[in-house]
């Protein structure tokens, strides 16, 4: 009769369990299969889904009144770090130091890829592990991650992307350039060189309309390095690409060439560029602002630099030009000068096509002024007070006579 009932409340009875645990639970089954009599425990296992165990303890704890503590924590196989106390310190010390003296001590670096299988094996030759006692690099990696050594990517430093005088540089550039602007006897030019660009049947990444099949390497020797010159106000842009390094002679070659040609010795009368301050064309670098020196005076032309600050040379316009070109030659194969040049010749910057030449001069680099010397080409440059790197003016008048002394010595 009683199990009768039992079937008809069972919903009911199940929700009620349900709402309980622990103990209480427990004693919940053993109540019900106590009041069901002979079989009982069988047929409250059978109906509510539950384990005889469960149904015993229960018993056991109505009959007695002693609770039996569940101690989960104690169940199944131990954590790794039970059984090896050491390991995470031993994995620690590994990750942190790679310290290895090598025979000069010159460095204490590890010349290994810091993989698990890498870890293990030098848990095992420094701290004497054994293999067997180890857990599966599996659960090695896990331990790894857990203690927060995950794989990362290498990560570069972050530049100092504002100087303090950063404002007031783009505050000055901005005069600058509204004046050459407004003045029909202001050259206005940006200058830079592009990354040197490796010679061969290389990838450069990219997507082509028609099947390329490059080296499955890229060891090679030949560069050609494009520099550019264009004038900003008119948009013309020229791209000179030479073997040499790219000196402050080889800069003031062309910038004088770009003058000539362009017949602006018989038109203009100041010459504004716009640079990075590169190593090569930066206003501390001496042979650069003497051979300056020189094309103004030659020329009688006031030659103003203007730089733009570090980590903004984004702004200087030529390096858009290296961008579309980029875009341009992109996905196809670079395999000599020649397609080089020709690459950049079919460039369109604003609806025109940039003149390009190569020069086939040898520069020597490492050309430089004495401390002495330059002295004396400081003596008739002027800088602006508070940004002296950013902003130079060569006066004709002024260095005509250190340019004549120095051509009778």
């Amino acid at each position: 009769m009683i199990k009768v009932m039992l079937k008809k409340c069972k919903r009911i009875l199940k929700k009620t369990a349900e709402k309980l645990s622990g103990k209480d639970k427990r004693i919940f089954y053993a109540e019900i299969s106590k009041g069901c009599g002979v079989g009982g425990q069988s047929f409250v296992a059978k109906e509510f889904n539950v384990g005889r165990d469960t149904i015993r303890k229960g018993l056991h704890e109505l009959e007695s009144g002693v609770e039996c503590k569940d101690a989960f924590n104690l169940r199944g196989r131990k954590r790794t770090e039970v059984h090896l106390p050491n390991i995470k310190n031993d994995i620690r010390s590994i990750l942190e130091s790679q310290s290895q003296t090598d025979p000069k001590f010159q460095t204490d670096r590890l010349y290994t890829r810091l993989s698990v299988s890498e870890i293990r094996k030098q848990m095992i030759e420094k701290f004497d592990y054994k293999d067997d006692e180890l857990p599966t690099n599996q659960t090695l990696n896990a331990i790894i991650n857990d203690m927060g050594f995950k794989l990362r990517k290498i990560q570069k430093r972050r530049p100092l992307k504002k100087l303090p005088e950063t404002n007031e540089v783009f505050n000055n550039l901005e005069k600058v350039h509204k004046i050459a602007e407004e003045n029909d006897d202001i050259v206005r030019i940006s200058i830079d060189a592009k990354d040197r660009v490796k010679l061969g049947e290389f990838s450069r990444g990219g997507k082509s309309r028609v099947e390329r099949n490059a080296l499955d390497h890229d060891f090679g020797d030949k560069y050609i390095t494009p520099f550019g010159i264009m004038n900003v106000k008119e948009d013309i842009v020229k791209i000179i690409n030479t073997k040499s390094k790219v000196t402050a002679d080889f800069i003031v070659d062309e910038i004088e060439i770009f003058w000539s040609e362009n017949n602006y010795d018989m038109t203009k009368k100041v010459l504004l560029i716009n640079g990075d301050n590169g190593p090569e064309n930066s206003s501390c670098r001496t042979q650069y602002i003497k051979r300056l020196v020189e094309f103004s005076v030659k020329y009688e032309v006031v030659v103003f630099l203007a730089y733009y600050p570090p980590y903004h040379s984004k702004y200087n316009k030529i390096e858009r030009v290296w961008g579309i070109l980029e875009q341009h030659w992109n996905g196809d194969l670079l395999d000599d000068e020649k397609t080089v040049i020709k690459y950049e010749k079919t460039l369109t910057w604003n609806g025109k096509k940039p003149e390009v030449t190569i020069s086939e001069k040898i520069y020597e680099t490492g050309v430089k002024l004495t401390p002495k010397e330059m002295l004396k080409y400081e003596s008739v440059i002027i800088r602006k007070p508070g940004l002296e790197k950013y902003f130079v003016m060569i006066d004709p008048v002024k260095c005509r006579k250190l340019v004549d002394s120095r051509s009778y010595q």
